[in-house]
């Protein structure tokens, strides 16, 4: 949102009726169709994906191309402001719950499911009847020792480099929010590119340790049940940084372009607001994933 200043603040825009949601539909559809396929080694499955994804990007281009001339055609008042932030709000709710099922199921596997397998309370017959020679030790590929042997990725590595760029770039987007409530757009811009970098810089360095675990450690996502939570974890992680990155480079964009102003500026907030819950869910897979 960049400037609301409806007329009459009681009026509540309605949009006219849009193609948007129903070709989003097709793109997400083709998109997972593909996927599906490519991970059940479907010759065509990587293909059909690409085309999802492109379809998905011209989708949001031109969808979200509509919101910003509405915004900045003066079509938005406080009521709509007020909607898009409750909608951010639950965008942000759902993103906790997603990433609170993976959190569980790698606590789960911890602290429940290799005890009992390891022979811990009611699970004493099924470790000495069937994984008498499994001891509960984390981490681990299972009972069966799925994927072969493996080593871990150091948290004191790149895991801590990463870390400290993506706790660097929570403080570049917030001063660059103060400089846009400031109206200095020299600060402004250099700091919300500086964001924009360090989120390029942490995604280059997290490709690096996914090509070194695949190649040198044996670490994959058929690495038994700690591959499998370690590569969902950090790549859905992964992934929102992607779109964080994205977001804030067209708000860049926008800023370069004068769209905002310091007291209206929703679309900023809401990208900030993303880009430190980003920020706070590395700390958990930091804490969690790589270092205990």
């Amino acid at each position: 949102m960049a400037h609301a200043h409806s007329p009459d603040a009681n009026i509540y825009f309605v949009p006219h009726s849009s193609r948007w949601p129903f070709l989003g539909s097709i793109a997400l559809f083709v998109t997972m169709i593909g996927l599906a396929s490519w991970m059940n080694e479907a010759s065509w499955g990587n293909e059909v994906f690409f085309v999802g994804i492109a379809l998905l990007v011209a989708v949001l281009f031109g969808w979200f191309g509509d919101v910003i001339r509405e915004s900045i055609g003066g079509n938005y008042n406080k009521q709509v402001d007020t909607s898009f932030r409750m909608g951010m709000v639950w965008f942000i709710f759902s993103e906790v719950m997603f990433f609170g099922a993976f959190f569980g199921a790698l606590f789960y596997a911890r602290q429940l499911a290799l005890p009992w397998l390891g022979g811990a309370g009611d699970g004493v017959m099924t470790h000495s009847l069937l994984w008498d020679s499994f001891s509960n030790a984390w981490p681990t590929n299972g009972p069966a020792a799925v994927g072969g042997e493996f080593q871990t990725i150091p948290a004191w590595g790149l895991p801590l480099l990463n870390t400290l760029i993506l706790l660097t770039s929570g403080v570049t987007v917030t001063i660059a929010h103060h400089a846009l409530k400031a109206g200095h757009r020299a600060q402004l811009l250099l700091f919300l590119g500086l964001t924009v970098l360090l989120g390029c810089v942490f995604l280059f360095f997290q490709a690096e340790e996914y090509i070194h675990a695949y190649k040198e450690l044996n670490l994959t996502l058929g690495s038994g049940i700690y591959g499998s939570t370690f590569f969902m974890l950090t790549g859905f992680h992964g992934a929102h940084v992607t779109l964080g990155t994205i977001m804030l480079a067209v708000i860049w964009f926008r800023c370069l372009k004068g769209h905002f102003s310091k007291d209206d500026h929703f679309a900023f907030e809401a990208v900030a607001w993303y880009w430190h819950f980003v920020d706070v869910v590395w700390l958990g897979l930091f804490l969690f994933v790589y270092v205990l």
